[in-house]
């Protein structure tokens, strides 16, 4: 897109896709471990941390290359499909079998209502949205640390479920599927997670996001996700131009509808502008 634009990739503001606005620089941490680099992944230690994060027993646990693995092993073991459209594009669609929901729900950014029932729960965006790591529900559930701490490039993902699925699932991977820097480096993640004074910071971002772009006179739904949801058509191609990139949500069955990612103070500055743009704000 950026080649497309013409501009460097550092100066686009891409909220079209999902991070934690206020994730702290994951370069300063995988900076102190690249001498893991020279050994193969063992992922014993960063699974026993990452379960005592999420107070569930290490059996139950399947640390995996990003939240897509974790969908699509649960999907290939269990199959399924989610409970009613729209939902996230990688759910599988199968009449039958296990029922799959995101919670909160994509593309709504609606947390799920007590007593809501599902077999897989995505909680891809939960922690971010409520400031704990999981519901603790029985089910099984698949999660994705990439968005909880905006490190897409080092693909943490995991499932957790009883230790005999967990045992199917990790048969089905292939032989070191999580690379060691990520593995060396969740730890300290796991350390300078904020959950509840993050899920904070970003409810009072999202609140500045929804009056800015009400106040340029756009449509726009709130939500209980680190995004919101805007009915212009045509908004994705107002803002390209001007570096700033936003979802489009006709993939989901809802043409003329927009996802904004929640920016950071930096990230609304820079969409205020763009906004103030004849051809954006209209």
């Amino acid at each position: 897109m950026a080649r497309a634009l013409g501009l460097d990739p550092q100066d686009l503001l891409d909220l079209s896709q999902t991070m934690n606005p206020l994730a702290p620089p994951v370069e300063q941490l995988v900076a102190g471990h690249l001498e893991a680099l020279r050994r193969y992944p063992d992922d014993r230690d960063a699974t026993h941390q990452l379960a005592q994060a999420l107070g569930v027993e290490p059996e139950r646990v399947l640390l995996t290359n990003g939240g897509s693995e974790a969908i699509a092993l649960v999907a290939a073991e269990l199959g399924g499909g989610i409970r009613s459209e729209p939902d996230f594009g990688l759910h599988p669609r199968s009449p039958d079998g296990p029922r799959w929901r995101s919670d909160p729900h994509s593309p709504t950014g609606r947390l799920a209502a007590p007593g809501e029932r599902a077999d897989v729960w995505d909680e891809a965006f939960y922690a971010l949205a409520t400031g704990r790591w999981t519901a603790g529900r029985p089910d099984v559930v698949v999660g994705s640390l990439t968005k909880t701490f905006s490190c897409p490039g080092l693909r943490l993902g995991y499932v957790v479920a009883d230790p005999d699925l967990i045992g199917r699932l990790r048969d089905r991977q292939p032989h070191w599927p999580v690379s060691t820097l990520a593995l060396a480096v969740l730890p300290d993640l796991l350390a300078a997670a904020d959950l509840p004074g993050w899920a904070r910071g970003i409810r009072g971002l999202r609140s500045e996001l929804v009056a800015l772009l009400r106040g340029h006179g756009l449509e726009t739904k709130d939500t209980d996700a680190p995004w919101v949801l805007v009915h212009r058509a045509g908004l994705r191609e107002a803002l390209a131009p001007h570096g700033v990139l936003v979802r489009d949500c006709a993939s989901f069955g809802m043409p003329g509808v927009a996802r904004v990612a929640v920016p950071d103070a930096r990230g609304l500055e820079r969409l205020a502008s763009a906004l103030r743009r004849p051809s954006a704000g209209r």
